[in-house]
């Protein structure tokens, strides 16, 4: 008997930033669901729409509310799905379109950066009885309690999407941008930079923390945890692209060179070295919501020492006013802020069975005259903050001594 797959295609702000790119959309869902396919579609909002919105927003407050700022923003994908269920229901398609609350899709109470408890989905399976193309807005959901409007954070869309994918048993989740999928370093740096047509999820996990941006960390999450398997490929162009799963035949030993140039790194200098100082440290960051990284502590200097971390850009004046916080309360004897930073990672599952790959990083970047100020490392991922002057520098000695041997 015939067997009909469930596909969760996902489109992108820049895949759907206009009439014509929404056709182009059309035509992919139209084609899938022509292959015998169930389609579920998730999107985004068009273009640089978000953007603009927030624009709009600080144009009239310098510090909107962020319950109105999450009901401003999730009308962007409302936009989309509309104009996007309107287009295919003209061309004969059967489509309706949800918000993520309509669609049953339940998230935690925390504006802006909220995270996905549950989807019910139960307006998305039924429209999928019904044969009908389901699109649902990403980024978005409500929150139980509170019965409040949230959103998940920049690349939002992308969890709702994989999230959606695990909870309807689907048999894989399509991601659709506007490249051909994950690449072993930013093509637009790197132009020798290599297609990855396969990368387990642990690898791109850390790909997508350490600063490539073709996926939302959390997306990869979801993937993982489901073993949905996730495939990256362009709106554009019909391609295979990347695909995202469990086990690949080959590992690598580096996958791939990332970078992220969106962080700073802040100090609090001369706290007393005494235990349970971390905690209070990093305690009220976390209660902020800081997305803190890389940790270092120096030695011990009468009784003090110096406790450094890296956190967002964009986070800058939450961690520094948790930080003035700090340093009377603790006593400590000032902090400091430095943004002409960014981190390199190597990437690689292969790492975990290769010595000296540590050594040859550090090497390659002293050759190159680059100063390492912090280090982190996991069993697949090594990362330093470097000058961001160095980054593209270092970039592309890794790529060239890692990828390209």
């Amino acid at each position: 008997m015939f067997q009909v797959s469930l596909i969760v295609q996902k489109f992108g702000g820049t895949s759907v930033s206009n009439p014509e790119s929404l056709k182009t959309v059309a035509n992919k869902i139209i084609e899938c669901k022509e292959g015998g396919n169930e389609v579920v579609v998730v999107v985004s909002a068009m273009g640089s729409s978000t953007d603009e919105l927030i624009d709009l927003a600080e144009e009239l407050s310098e510090t909107p509310s962020p319950r109105e700022m999450d009901m401003l923003l999730s009308a962007g994908e409302r936009i989309t799905m509309s104009l996007l269920a309107i287009h295919l229901n003209n061309l004969g398609y059967e489509s309706f379109s949800l918000t993520g609350s309509q669609a049953g899709i339940t998230t935690t109470s925390r504006h802006g950066m909220a995270e996905i408890e549950n989807i019910s989905g139960e307006r998305v399976k039924e429209g999928i009885e019904n044969g009908n193309i389901v699109i649902v807005a990403g980024f978005q959901g409500v929150n139980k309690e509170t019965r409040e409007i949230t959103t998940l954070g920049r690349g939002g869309s992308d969890a709702t999407a994989v999230a959606l994918a695990a909870s309807l048993d689907a048999e894989r989740c399509e991601i659709y941008t506007d490249v051909e999928g994950v690449f072993t370093a930013d093509p637009r740096i790197i132009k020798e930079a290599k297609l990855i047509e396969e990368i387990t999820y642990d690898e791109m996990l850390e790909m997508a923390s350490s600063g490539a941006r073709v996926l939302m960390a959390r997306s990869v999450e979801f993937g993982r945890r489901y073993n949905v398997p996730i495939i990256v490929k362009s709106t554009f162009n019909n391609g295979e692209g990347t695909i995202v799963k469990e086990k690949i035949m080959e590992e690598a030993i580096v996958r791939g060179v990332t970078h992220n140039d969106k962080e700073m790194k802040f100090t609090l200098f001369g706290v007393p070295d005494q235990p349970g100082i971390a905690g209070k440290v990093f305690g009220p960051l976390s209660e902020g919501g800081i997305i803190v990284d890389m940790i270092v502590q120096n030695v011990s200097k009468d009784s003090k020492t110096d406790i450094s971390f890296t956190a967002p850009t964009d986070q800058s004046e939450e961690v520094m006013e948790v930080l003035s916080n700090l340093s009377n309360d603790l006593n400590a004897e000032g902090t400091d802020s430095d943004e002409n930073i960014a981190r390199v990672s190597i990437i690689g599952a292969g790492m975990k069975a290769e010595s000296g790959v540590a050594s040859k990083m550090f090497s390659i970047l002293g050759k190159n005259k680059i100063n390492i100020g912090m280090i982190s490392t996991s069993p697949i991922r090594i990362s330093c903050v470097i000058p961001k002057n160095d980054m593209n520098k270092a970039i592309e000695a890794l790529h060239e001594e890692f990828i390209s041997e």
